[in-house]
């Protein structure tokens, strides 16, 4: 039974890794940094990797839309309200 995936469509996430191209984007030289750790992204499409059976998620990063696997992203930090005491 395929694992369900843990974000979901529209969500915003954070890179906890750098992501470099591992070929997939051509415009960019092999093992180019894409995206930095800590960048926040949104969740575009999410996919799945049928060899591995996992879900795969299509983030867009602002500079740069990535496919990412679960070990890549979290969710985005909680910003603080500003008008809390």
């Amino acid at each position: 039974m395929p694992r369900e995936p843990r974000y979901g469509w529209g969500q915003t996430v954070q890179a906890i890794v750098d992501l470099h191209n591992d070929g997939s984007h051509p415009e960019a030289g092999e093992d180019a940094l894409l995206v930095a750790c800590g960048s926040l992204g949104e969740i575009v499409r999410v996919g799945r990797h049928t060899e591995f059976d996992m879900p795969i998620y299509v983030v867009d990063f602002g500079t740069q839309v990535v496919g990412c696997t679960e070990d890549e992203l979290s969710p985005a930090p909680v910003a603080a309200d500003a008008g809390s005491p």
